[in-house]
């Protein structure tokens, strides 16, 4: 399993939109490609700045390319995410899922 970490930031006065964009737009997106294993946002305030990361599983990167494009490094974005990012980072950071507990 491979777990893929994007990291944003936006105006603190702008997260609980943003969260509600990313429960209603972002996370079905990921969850409609076959092979996600699972998506977790974590939201983390920081005076007039809030960070979200976005923690997804995959069985594979050949399943992460079908989510991202050929590049699986490049970060995918939306449209709206313009009303809300800081800046764009331009890449994500990939892990392989060496051990796990329920």
């Amino acid at each position: 399993m491979i777990s893929r970490i994007w990291h944003g930031r936006v105006p603190t006065s702008k997260a609980k939109a943003y969260r509600e964009f990313l429960n209603t737009r972002a996370i079905p997106d990921y969850q409609s490609v076959e092979g996600n294993v699972g998506v977790y946002i974590l939201e983390h305030p920081e005076g007039e700045v809030t960070h979200f990361i976005t923690l997804s599983f995959w069985e594979s990167m050949e399943v992460i390319q079908g989510f991202a494009g050929q590049d699986v490094e490049v970060a995918k974005y939306y449209s709206e995410d313009e009303d809300f990012l800081l800046e764009f980072e331009p890449r994500v950071v990939h892990y392989e899922v060496v051990g796990q507990s329920h």
